[in-house]
């Protein structure tokens, strides 16, 4: 009699959940590895767990690594491991699923551009099926995806840097400086995202974007179709209004076809319209026809947490940015709003650096910043080196933050949560530290 396959999974948060739930289905003997010593875990498994939760990895069959466990941690604890074994989420699903594949990544935007591609998709009568760092871990839905079906996933640098195989389209949007305190530097950063591309063959597709360095190099990793976006100027100076997707006239072009008014739009800043172009042009091979894409364009309002107006008191708005983790996704946030702002900034660090950030805040018509978490004294150092002294630290809940916000704003003015930082500390993660913005903007309201 057969044995049963020796499963190591390293890491049990939402993907190394749904790697039990499937390789269980398979019947694999499975060992759950994690470093937490108190960690609950189902039934039906095996457990090693603590500080020597990698050690003695060489006696199992198959390990499947969760995506914050380094590689290189991997293979350094265990020297003799041959590196075939390791697996992931990602990498099986992208060796199992029978349909196309779409597969987005950068450092800003992926969540948006993957739910708008699947949104185009399904307008245009297909079926789609949306997962990976979004949310919804892919495996969990491997077994219902039919040939004719479309998956469409948003992928990081952490489920990448292991990749051996690469989506039928990749969409890889800006890249900037993120996660150094994870990756060994910028260059295994990026290279992680090259990935998305690396392995792609030459009927297959990557959507790049042409005023990106970063993406448009790795676009040519690819042996595929190499299809630009822009908005505006490209890095080379060309306007790109010939071939991919643009913007001009106030209208979205794909290869000289308009799609619709940059108006239509309801994601607010460049940084969206840059999204929107990129996902009309991963979809377009696949529907060829403005209308249904205009249809998902108009009525798509985006994800929760990337500036979301969350309510008006006083005549102030506030906007709940608080995706933003990285200092260019506050950059963009803060160029996004021509009125008088007052920004909140910090968080946890992750080895970035805020000198740019300060530049912006400086010349972009902000009353006031907010700087909270660990980070602060580095914010208020790039702050002070930019010329600009009107920021306060020393704020430690969301509604003292908000109460200062309220004393900084004038009618007509905009409240901005748009971070550039981690949130650990402080929060729980983004959805909570956006959350608890949204309540604290209930309550102000509440005491008008």
């Amino acid at each position: 009699m057969k044995s049963a396959v020796r499963v190591a999974i390293l890491g049990f948060g939402v993907e190394g959940r749904s790697a039990f739930a499937y390789w269980r289905s398979a019947g694999a003997e499975i060992t759950i590895c994690d470093a937490n010593p108190k960690l609950k875990v189902p039934g039906g498994a095996q457990t090693r767990l603590g500080p020597e939760y990698l050690t003695g990895l060489e006696s199992f069959d198959l390990i499947v690594r969760s995506p914050g466990v380094r590689p290189p941690e991997i293979m350094a604890a265990n020297p003799n491991l041959q590196p075939e074994k390791i697996t992931s989420v990602t990498r099986e699903f992208l060796a199992k699923c029978p349909s196309p594949v779409i597969g987005v990544t950068g450092t800003k935007g992926k969540g948006t551009t993957a739910t708008l591609i699947a949104k185009i998709l399904e307008a245009a009568g297909r079926k789609v099926w949306l997962g990976g760092n979004i949310g919804r871990p892919a495996l969990d839905f491997l077994a219902d995806v039919k040939p004719t079906d479309y998956a469409v996933l948003e992928l990081s640098s952490f489920q990448l840097i292991d990749a051996t195989q690469s989506p039928q389209t990749g969409v890889i949007l800006m890249i900037a400086p993120d996660h150094q305190n994870w990756h060994a530097d910028m260059r295994e950063y990026v290279a992680a995202k090259g990935n998305l591309v690396r392995f792609q063959a030459a009927n297959h597709m990557v959507v790049y974007n042409a005023q990106n360095r970063f993406s448009s190099d790795l676009a040519q990793l690819s042996q595929g179709r190499k299809v630009p976006y822009a908005v505006g100027q490209s890095t080379a100076g060309n306007r790109q209004d010939e071939a991919g997707a643009y913007i001009k006239g106030g209208q979205i072009w794909m290869d000289k076809i308009p799609i619709c008014s940059t108006g239509e739009v309801r994601l607010l800043g460049r940084h969206n319209l840059e999204n929107v172009c990129a996902a009309v042009a991963a979809t377009w091979p696949v529907v060829q026809d403005p209308a249904p894409i205009k249809r998902a364009i108009a009525a798509f309002t985006g994800l929760p947490h990337r500036l979301e107006s969350v309510g008006e008191v006083g005549g102030v708005r506030y906007i709940d940015d608080s995706f933003s983790v990285v200092p260019d996704a506050a950059m963009a946030a803060i160029r996004s709003f021509a009125e008088p702002k007052v920004v909140v900034l910090g968080g946890s660090d992750k080895g970035a650096e805020f000198e740019a950030l300060a530049r912006t805040v400086k010349d972009s018509n902000v009353k006031a910043c907010l700087v909270i978490g660990e980070v602060a004294p580095k914010i208020a150092a790039a702050l002070d080196a930019a010329g600009f002294s009107d920021y306060v630290t020393g704020l430690s809940d969301m509604p003292g933050v908000l109460r200062a916000a309220a004393v900084a704003a004038a009618p007509g003015d905009v409240v901005l949560l748009s971070p550039g930082c981690a949130s650990f500390g402080l929060f729980r993660d983004y959805k909570d530290r956006g959350e608890r913005f949204k309540a604290a903007v209930s309550a102000l309201a509440g005491e008008q």
